[in-house]
């Protein structure tokens, strides 16, 4: 069964770093796609960068130049590595990937979710 577990998130002050990590498990063929997306209490779901399936990267506005996404094909993980936060970044975060299963069933995927909070 693949899965997506993130890890990373965390309590920082505004101006502060946090790295996001997210490893895909499970019996992958392939993963196509893959970014994070995050939502704030009373928001929708957003993207805030992604690798599109021809390695092209895509960035919110609110936080490119702060943002950056990087991937690990051989490891099947991405990571967004956050500089410069602030109290606006504030959100559960979410790893989201499309996989193609070893048994050639492709399907788009969810992580449970890492909180951050970025204290004024």
């Amino acid at each position: 069964q693949v899965q997506l577990v993130e890890s990373g998130g965390g309590l920082v002050q505004a101006g502060g770093s946090l790295r996001l990590s997210c490893a895909a498990s499970g019996t992958i063929f392939s993963i196509n796609a893959m970014g994070w997306y995050r939502q704030a209490p009373g928001k929708q779901r957003e993207l805030v960068a992604s690798f599109t399936s021809g390695g092209r990267t895509n960035y919110a506005d609110s936080v490119s130049g702060r943002f950056t996404i990087s991937r690990d094909n051989a490891k099947n993980t991405v990571s967004l590595q956050m500089n410069s936060l602030k109290p606006e970044d504030t959100a559960v975060y979410y790893c989201n990937a499309d996989i193609i299963s070893a048994s050639f069933f492709k399907n788009q995927y969810w992580g449970q979710g890492t909180r951050v909070t970025v204290s004024s």
